[in-house]
C-alpha cells in the first residue's frame, strides 16, 4: 500500500487521489444571483446533507487549484447569502456538465445550458424546473478552510422550502428511490447512476443490538467460503437460531443430499457453505446459519 502526505505531492495528484476515492458524491446544482440580480448556476460535488431539524446542507465552491481564483457562486453568496440547491438526475447530466464551463461573470448558465428558470418562493435565486428536487436555502455560514489553491469554502445552508416532483414519489407521497435516477460524481470525468441493479437494500435492525460476527460459530467465522459481507449478514441477526429452528432447517432436501453423498468432511463443509451463500443471497439468513451447524 502506498502512502502520501499532504503538502508533499502536487494539488493535482491530491485531487486525483481524494476525488477518486471519496466517491460517489451527490451533486448540488446551485443557483445564486450576484449583486445586480444576474442568475448563476453551477454544479458542486463537494456536497452533502448534515442535519434534518433544521435541514442543513453543505457544499464547497473550492478555490481553483491551478490559479487560486474563486468561483462566481462563492462570490455571489458573499453578496446575496441565498441559494437554491437542485438535485441532479440522469436526464440532466450533460446539461449540468455544460453549466460547469467557466463562462464570464454575468453570463446566465440557465440559458447557456438550456434550463428553465422558476421563481422561488422564499429566496431570490431561481429554481431549475428540470430538477426533480429543489431546496430553497439561506446561507447561515461560510467557513474558509484556507487561502491557497484547492482550499475549501464550506457553505452551510438551511433549507427553507422544498419542492419535489410527483414523478419521483410513490402513492404514499414518499420518494421512491427506484424512480429518482440520481447521478453521483466519481473521479476524473466519471459519474455513476443510481438505478436498477446498482441499488440494493441493507436492512438495519433499529430496536436492539445484533448478535455480531463474534457470536457466530467458529466453523462459520473461519470459513474459506464466506466473505466479510456474508459474515456481516449473519452477524446482523437479533437472535441466534435455537436448536429446534436449526433442526427444522436441516431437513432441507439439498442439505441432506450433500450430507449423504459427500464423504470427505472438508469437501462437505465447502459444499454446505456454498449452499449457505446462495441462501444468503435470497435473504434466508437463519437457514444459511442453520445448515452450517454440525
Amino acid at each position: 500500500m502506498k502512502s502520501y502526505t499532504p503538502g508533499e505531492i502536487s494539488i493535482m495528484q491530491m485531487t486525483g487521489l481524494l476525488q477518486g476515492a471519496v466517491a460517489p458524491r451527490p451533486i448540488a446544482f446551485v443557483s445564486t444571483i450576484d449583486g445586480d440580480g444576474n442568475p448563476n448556476l453551477s454544479p458542486f460535488s463537494f456536497f452533502n446533507l448534515f442535519g434534518i431539524n433544521p435541514p442543513i446542507l453543505v457544499f464547497s465552491p473550492s478555490r481553483r487549484g491551478r490559479d487560486n481564483t474563486t468561483k462566481h457562486t462563492y462570490e455571489n453568496i458573499k453578496k446575496v447569502p441565498e441559494v437554491v440547491i437542485n438535485l441532479v438526475s440522469y436526464e440532466m447530466v450533460h446539461q449540468v456538465n455544460l453549466a460547469s464551463a467557466e463562462f464570464p461573470a454575468g453570463v446566465n448558465e440557465f440559458i447557456k445550458a438550456g434550463f428553465t428558470q422558476l421563481k422561488s418562493d422564499v429566496v431570490r435565486p431561481l429554481r431549475v424546473k428540470e430538477s426533480p428536487f429543489q431546496i430553497e436555502c439561506i446561507v447561515r455560514q461560510v467557513i474558509e478552510t484556507g487561502t491557497e489553491g484547492g482550499a475549501g469554502n464550506l457553505v452551510i445552508c438551511e433549507g427553507k422550502k422544498i419542492h419535489v416532483s410527483e414523478s419521483i414519489l410513490n402513492d404514499k407521497g414518499v420518494i421512491d428511490q427506484r424512480k429518482t435516477d440520481w447521478i453521483g460524481r466519481m473521479g476524473g470525468n466519471y459519474y455513476c447512476r443510481a438505478i436498477g441493479n446498482s441499488m440494493f437494500e441493507v436492512p438495519k435492525p433499529l430496536d436492539r443490538a445484533s448478535i455480531g460476527i463474534d457470536s457466530l460459530p467458529e466453523e462459520i467465522k473461519n470459513s474459506d467460503v464466506f466473505t466479510g459481507n456474508d459474515l456481516g449478514l449473519m452477524g446482523n441477526i437479533l437472535e441466534f437460531p435455537d436448536k429446534d429452528t436449526i433442526l427444522t432447517h436441516q431437513k432441507d432436501e439439498y442439505y441432506l443430499s450433500i450430507l449423504n453423498s459427500v464423504i470427505d468432511p472438508n469437501i462437505k463443509r465447502v459444499k454446505l457453505h456454498l449452499y449457505a451463500k446462495e441462501l444468503l443471497k435470497n435473504g434466508e439468513i437463519i437457514k444459511a446459519i442453520s445448515i452450517c451447524i454440525e
